[in-house]
């Protein structure tokens, strides 16, 4: 099968129902965008979705955000965790959506599971903003999702190439669509106009050493994937275990002590995370 790289990337740049766009997404980054904007005003855009304001409110006050129940409504969240975070999240609730619908459980699972490593180790090692790397790790494989719904036949056949030859999803899709979910991933963040410091560990999660402006938080999020692969929590899509970027090793700097306190830690809050992960999430995020 010849695949059209430019042709994949007009189509997906052209998606106009991933994830809440044109509407309440569009509005949320039209007001983050804008100097003049106050919190409540976004509040007020987010809250008008009462089915969006809630999965935004559960989903802050999970355990694994280090906020459970504290977070009484959107206002309060926009405050402590500021205007990109909180966009991130209403993108993940749409995101999970999405992965619902389309029976890729396994890896709402896996991306939940990343965003509590990512924010253990961000945690650990002192950077100062965890929860935008929790987000930056629970959309890391946001491309995985697009090249499903708008590549069913292609990504057939990724799945099959996955299980017949025990290569990587990632491997697979370069084989047969000429490209990754990675960089599709690079598209929407670039379309969507989010902060670097989401779209780098997006797009670079495989490839670390190439994250020019958000190297230490693509660091996080590739040894998150690692380490959650590892726990075998969800489904990245095959059952790999990467070796970790030299590269993005020394970027973290972390002993062997402070890795093996970070494993013990994210393994407490990822039985929370399997709380939330129960059957009535299942319905109601």
């Amino acid at each position: 099968m010849t695949v059209d790289k430019e042709d994949i990337r007009r189509r997906v740049e052209a998606l106009k129902s991933v994830p809440t766009l044109p509407g309440v997404l569009e509005k949320i980054t039209e007001s983050v965008d804008s100097s003049e904007t106050a919190a409540a005003d976004i509040a007020s855009i987010i809250s008008s979705d009462q089915a969006l304001s809630a999965k935004v409110l559960r989903l802050v006050n999970s355990a694994f955000y280090g906020f459970p129940g504290r977070i009484s409504n959107v206002t309060h969240a926009l405050i402590i965790l500021g205007f990109d975070v909180v966009k991130g999240i209403v993108l993940s609730t749409s995101v999970f959506d999405m992965m619902l619908a389309k029976g890729l459980f396994g890896l709402w699972e896996h991306s939940l599971g990343c965003a509590v490593a990512a924010g253990v180790i961000a945690g650990r090692i002192e950077h100062p903003d965890p929860e935008e790397v929790s987000i930056a790790a629970l959309l890391h494989d946001l491309g995985k999702v697009i090249i499903r719904i708008e590549l069913p036949e292609e990504s057939s056949l990724i799945e099959e190439a996955v299980e017949k030859k025990g290569i990587s999803v990632y491997e697979a899709e370069e084989d047969i669509l000429g490209l990754n979910h990675a960089t599709v991933g690079k598209w929407l963040s670039t379309k969507w106009n989010l902060p670097r410091t989401l779209g780098d560990p997006i797009a670079y999660h495989h490839a670390p050493g190439l994250a020019e402006l958000a190297p230490k938080q693509t660091a996080i999020v590739h040894l998150a994937d690692i380490l959650i692969r590892a726990r075998g929590f969800g489904s990245g899509g095959d059952n790999l275990v990467h070796q970790i970027d030299p590269k993005a090793w020394g970027e973290l700097n972390i002993s062997d002590a402070l890795l093996e306190e970070i494993i013990n830690e994210m393994d407490d809050k990822l039985e929370d995370a399997e709380d939330f992960l129960g059957d009535d999430v299942r319905v109601q995020v």
